[in-house]
């Protein structure tokens, strides 16, 4: 099957599983769901390539098997962020920027979480970049450990044998079979507009900022946020 180069050959969901197999995906599945590292990494478009493979015969493995462990490998990697997070703390949230780590992405996540609590760590799966630092922020708010395991277990399950069976389902359809590059590059553009939209709304934010802030009015933004990160580094 050929297919669309979506970018560096390490970023191309075609390329990375007729290189390294089951394995790779695996590996790159656990990674993106609670490692630093694995923000960048292409899961959503992975899954389903995996699953179309699968329906197409490039894939000799059988597909519940690969929805069960790529479910584990979702599972495990946000555990590992989690256990990372209570162990970072508060210190996470001054780390300077790097090449591979942005603040910004931190504060993304923190903010989602605040936003929607427990059910965040289902509902980030489906957002890159987020779904990377959300167990993370988890442990840094020091979340119960018990419900931190079923809402992981769910948003696991749910993102990985959801986007895998996906790709299977729809491997079968003849129009898909046809114009598989263009597939691929719908779901990666599917994945990116969630970041797009957060893109521009944080730069809108940036310009409406200095105008509400009168010069002899201290602004209260950053003041809010302290107190907030403290209260749950402590739970």
């Amino acid at each position: 099957m050929n297919t669309l180069a979506l970018g560096p050959s390490w970023l191309d969901p075609d390329h990375l599983i007729n290189t390294f197999g089951l394995i790779g995906v695996l590996v790159i599945v656990f990674a993106e769901s609670g490692l630093l590292i694995g923000f960048f990494l292409p899961g959503d478009s992975l899954l389903f390539t995996t699953g179309l493979l699968v329906t197409t015969g490039k894939l000799d493995t059988p597909l519940w098997l690969i929805c069960v462990l790529v479910a584990l490998a979702a599972i495990a990697g946000d555990q590992v962020g989690y256990l990372f997070g209570r162990k970072v703390g508060p210190s996470l949230f001054s780390r300077p920027d790097s090449k591979l780590f942005k603040q910004e992405n931190v504060e993304k996540a923190h903010e989602f979480f605040e936003k929607y609590g427990p059910k965040s760590l289902v509902l980030a799966r489906f957002v890159p970049i987020v779904r990377t630092f959300t167990p993370i922020i988890a442990g840094v708010s020091r979340m119960n450990y018990r419900s931190f395991v079923i809402f992981n277990v769910i948003g696991g399950t749910l993102w990985g044998v959801g986007v895998t069976l996906l790709g299977a389902g729809l491997g079968k359809v003849e129009f898909v079979n046809k114009h598989i590059e263009l597939i691929l590059v719908g779901i990666v553009l599917i994945s990116v507009v969630p970041i797009a939209i957060e893109f521009l709304r944080a730069r809108s934010k940036a310009k409406k900022q200095p105008r509400q802030e009168s010069p002899g009015q201290p602004p209260s933004q950053p003041q809010s946020q302290s107190p907030e990160r403290g209260r749950h580094a402590k739970r």
